[in-house]
């Protein structure tokens, strides 16, 4: 029964409102499923991440960027994803490799042939079952984001958000791209309509998907 699911977007598409909302309905189901994000998912991988999110970190190169989020995914299927797997749960993942190639492939513009290699290096060649893509105009998921960031208390993520509207641009079209060669595996939903549809129509593709539907 065991299923490797992810979730990807851009900044404000909405991923980790469904993600939480995916989680409780499995809950209510009875499903044996576990709920995970990237970058972080295990104490030293949420250390990583609040490196590479914080937004006093804006002297980050882009290539020790990249090897960091390597790093955080490696120990993330080592030490959750993998033997979740085994114990013949279903894993939802917010985010996964899809993303490095998204933000630090199209949105860096870094070496495509070396994303590859270092994701399946990193994640052993763990690939998901069905990739979920939220998609939205650039212009309104970085408003979304910002306007969230605003309202947040405490530790702020927002590093990624303080890209240019360019950068958000070419890593929704490198999701899009994604989608396209690999249709067996991602759906793309529209993430622009509201909350209660969007998680409707994640319901319905997840529950088809582990055979539930």
């Amino acid at each position: 029964m065991s299923c490797f699911i992810t979730f990807e977007g851009i900044e404000g598409c909405g991923k980790t409102t469904q993600v939480e909302i995916l989680s409780r309905f499995m809950k209510e189901q009875d499903i044996p499923s576990i709920f995970t994000r990237e970058p972080g998912g295990c104490a030293i991988a949420n250390k990583i991440r609040d490196i590479l999110l914080d937004v006093e970190n804006r002297k980050l190169a882009p290539l020790a960027e990249l090897l960091l989020y390597a790093a955080a995914r490696a120990q993330h299927v080592e030490e959750v994803i993998r033997p979740s797997i085994s114990e013949g749960k279903i894993v939802i993942c917010d985010r996964f490799t899809d993303a490095t190639i998204a933000y630090q492939g199209y949105g860096r513009a870094l070496d495509l042939d070396l994303i590859y290699t270092l994701n399946r290096l990193a994640s052993g060649g763990l690939m998901p079952n069905l990739t979920i893509l939220l998609d939205c105009p650039e212009e309104m998921g970085l408003r979304r984001a910002l306007e969230r960031i605003r309202l947040t208390q405490g530790a702020r993520e927002e590093r990624f958000e303080q890209e240019s509207l360019r950068f958000h641009r070419a890593v929704r079209e490198g999701y899009l791209h994604l989608a396209t060669i690999s249709p067996e595996r991602f759906v793309v939903l529209d993430a622009s309509k509201g909350i209660s549809e969007t998680a409707s129509a994640v319901r319905e593709v997840v529950l088809s998907r582990i055979g539930r539907g």
